[in-house]
């Protein structure tokens, strides 16, 4: 990654900073963010681990010799913004990082939706980055809900997730803002929430309540109705509880009219921080190419569900609204909605 953004080898950064660089650049290269102008700029960065994957490596060095000492600054999730921002070309006006585990980057874009719709940004990167750490597995690892083999979300076998890693970043803005710098708009991200449950500090409530919630109330922030609803980007992490919580929720909401439901994080395995970025990504890009992705490893229905997610590629089909959650630790729980531009 070092080669790819021209870093030197003796430049301290974390991987999780370089993976963040390598998404924001691809989102300013898409959008045509070389030329704004005066426009304020906000980026909001969802992470978690931050730099702990380098406080890992040098703990030692950190005990015994000053020889690493400026990966200490990098350590918390903050510094790693910092950091990718600083290859914007440009500036950034605003800049905040969110911290709610695996909600983090899906709630970076409603903050940053907020940030647009209160006029206090003209321009908002928005999305999340995390990447592997000893600590990150050994945590997920001691709540005994990783699987050894390849993620099975929505199967009645599943046993766990698998983790991943990455970046993903949206650009957003108003649409008269976009006009005037003719810049082509993707989609509308026309509702969104975040609610939560608190019914346990890892775990969600049986019925799926906090997510419920949010998706109800995304539906309500976007004037639409749940048979709108084409398709859903599912959390669908693999784990017993997620699964069969999140199914509850989904068949409170859409009852006997479910659309299309996968998990795309047998792809991608479980990013964590970013998986809110990476899967708005993905939705925006079935919503656009007119694709609903498969639910890989699926073989048998959850007893207590009465739907089954999509475990074939549908193509040349036509989406108007996309629904995508992302679901956090202690019951933190988002939906967004993506819609056509008509």
């Amino acid at each position: 990654m070092r080669e790819m953004l021209g870093i030197a080898p003796d430049f301290a950064i974390t991987r999780t900073s370089l993976l963040g660089r390598i998404a924001l650049r691809e989102a300013v290269q898409m959008a045509v963010l070389t030329k704004i102008g005066n426009r304020r700029v906000a980026f909001v960065s969802g992470t978690t681990v931050g730099g702990m994957e380098k406080s890992e490596q040098f703990y030692r060095d950190f005990l015994e010799n000053d020889k690493r000492n400026e990966y200490i600054a990098l350590h918390d999730c903050g510094a790693c913004t910092e950091m990718i921002a600083k290859d914007f070309p440009g500036r950034i006006s605003f800049q905040t990082t969110i911290s709610t585990a695996c909600s983090s980057a899906a709630n970076a874009a409603i903050l940053g939706a907020g940030l647009l719709k209160t006029g206090r940004a003209d321009i908002v990167i928005a999305g999340g980055t995390e990447c592997l750490s000893k600590f990150h597995l050994d945590g997920f690892n001691t709540l005994m809900i990783l699987d050894s083999q390849p993620c099975r979300p929505f199967d009645k076998n599943r046993q766990g997730l698998n983790l991943g890693e990455g970046a993903a970043y949206v650009v957003m803005e108003m649409a008269d803002g976009a006009a005037a710098r003719q810049a082509k708009p993707l989609c509308r991200l026309s509702g969104y929430a975040n609610r939560c449950d608190a019914f346990h500090q890892t775990a969600s409530s049986p019925e799926g309540e906090g997510a419920y919630l949010a998706m109800m109330a995304a539906l309500q922030d976007a004037g639409l109705q749940p048979v709108d609803i084409d398709y859903v980007n599912a959390h669908g992490t693999g784990t017993p509880n997620n699964d069969e919580s999140e199914g509850h929720a989904m068949m409170r909401v859409f009852g006997n009219r479910m659309p299309w439901v996968s998990s795309t994080k047998g792809f991608t395995g479980h990013t964590t921080s970013a998986a809110g970025g990476v899967e708005n990504v993905i939705s925006i890009l079935a919503l656009t190419r007119g694709f609903v992705p498969a639910n890989l490893n699926f073989s048998e229905k959850i007893d207590s569900l009465d739907f089954t997610p999509t475990t074939e590629v549908k193509t040349h089909v036509n989406l108007n609204h996309i629904l995508t959650n992302s679901f956090g630790f202690g019951g933190n729980d988002s939906s967004c909605i993506f819609s056509k531009i008509s």
